[in-house]
């Protein structure tokens, strides 16, 4: 679940305050940044079922409580598949996709198969979607690491905001939903009750009351 900071309302169309969506996992950033790109490693070096980069886009993790796997993707274990992979911290790299359901956040470390047999996997971090639903990254989900279109969030005192799943199933019930993304607070519907930033070429989302 996310949380969001300076909450406020529509008052008669003019002097409201911006809603500014806080990620929590750290991948709500919109500055570009280059992906190193590893050195390949050679075959025997790597378990099968490994690319080689740790968790490259297209390749899949298992799920658990303390750490994260590498996993082929027709394994059993496999819960979650990588839709984007950078290197360095979040806040240097680009954004995750928008229906992204989770970050995971790669640490510098030894792990017993990393990318070039030399005992280190770079930091970075990986955009994950589940390989099955629900999916709390997609629009109305209640998750994921970016607010977007279709979202539904509600007031958590302190000037803050969170995200809830839009059909009433999370732990707290939706007050708003963002309609629609457009370049400037103007461009808001005169309906719209909360300004939302999201980023990207067209920041501001609208929400509207539920």
């Amino acid at each position: 679940m996310r949380a969001g900071s300076v909450f406020g309302r529509c008052a008669g169309g003019a002097g409201a305050l911006l809603l500014v969506a806080a990620v929590l996992t750290g991948c709500d950033r919109w500055s570009g940044a280059g992906t190193a790109e590893p050195r390949p490693s050679p075959a025997a070096t790597r378990p099968a079922g490994y690319g080689t980069v740790f968790l490259d886009r297209g390749e899949c993790s298992s799920f658990g409580t303390t750490s994260f796997t590498e996993v082929p993707c027709g394994s059993e274990r496999a819960a979650a598949r990588v839709i984007a992979r950078h290197d360095g911290g979040v806040a240097d790299g680009p954004p995750c996709p928008a229906t992204t359901d989770f970050v995971l956040h790669i640490s510098e470390s030894r792990p017993a198969a990393d990318e070039d047999g030399d005992g280190t996997v770079p930091r970075g971090y990986a955009c994950m979607r589940g390989l099955e639903p629900p999916h709390p990254g997609d629009p109305g989900g209640g998750g994921g690491p970016r607010t977007i279109v279709g979202d539904c969030v509600y007031g958590a005192g302190r000037g803050q905001v969170r995200e809830t799943a839009c059909d009433g199933t999370g732990k707290r019930r939706p007050e708003y939903r963002v309609t629609s993304a457009v370049r400037s607070r103007s461009d808001c519907p005169s309906a719209t009750a909360l300004y939302v930033q999201l980023g990207g070429a067209r920041p501001v989302g609208c929400a509207r009351p539920l």
